[in-house]
């Protein structure tokens, strides 16, 4: 038996980069996964790509009517998750004196409203157990020129992360910070990708799961 037969995985961002990987892959041990992305010809790409076990549905993640319309086609198709990876985001860098109005809304709505409102409005779907995966960046916590407002997303993105923990182990869900709710090794996942940017790689390198973080 597979490692993931029967499950049902949501991946948001699941068009391209480490989405994309991760779908391959949750396919490849046995999950059936539902991926989003922005553009409707990349999410038709990549589900040509996954080749089965796969339902694309395009959405923004910072738009609330598209996440409902995301989660009434799983509970439609499937009743229920198992595993959520909140993976959208997007990094647009600018030094303190060029940061606009714009960029820091943008910003702030894909990786921090946007990631909120993917776990919140997925948890009804959850059964006894499961996976909720926050995609995390060591820009939280390692300062680099023009990513001040990048930087402070992903460390909200910490910060929920270590809140989710404390109110959800009131409950059988089970919780981890980027990557993998099977111990798999992420590297075996990168392999997936036809190249591997050193954004990618920092982006996991120091991950690790949520109940371990002080």
């Amino acid at each position: 038996m597979k490692k993931l037969e029967g499950k049902v995985a949501v991946i948001t961002g699941g068009n391209s980069g480490i989405g994309l990987a991760t779908a391959q892959r949750f396919v490849s041990e046995g999950a059936y996964v539902f991926i989003t992305g922005r553009r409707q010809s990349e999410v038709d790409a990549a589900v040509k790509q996954i080749g089965k076990d796969v339902t694309g549905v395009q959405g923004d993640v910072s738009k609330l009517a598209d996440l409902d319309r995301l989660y009434a086609d799983v509970k439609r198709q499937k009743g229920h998750v198992n595993i959520l990876f909140a993976n959208a985001g997007l990094g647009e860098f600018a030094p303190l004196e060029a940061i606009t109005e714009s960029h820091f809304d943008k910003t702030f709505s894909v990786n921090v409203k946007g990631l909120l409102f993917t776990v919140q409005k997925a948890l009804p779907l959850f059964r006894n157990g499961g996976s909720i995966i926050l995609n995390a960046s060591t820009a939280a916590f390692k300062a680099a020129g023009g990513s001040s407002v990048y930087g402070a997303t992903k460390a909200a993105v910490r910060s929920f992360a270590r809140s989710w923990t404390v109110e959800l182990n009131r409950s059988s869900r089970s919780r981890r910070s980027l990557y993998p709710p099977y111990q798999w090794n992420v590297w075996e996942v990168l392999t997936k990708l036809q190249k591997s940017s050193h954004s990618s790689r920092q982006m996991i390198a120091v991950l690790s799961p949520v109940s371990n973080c002080s």
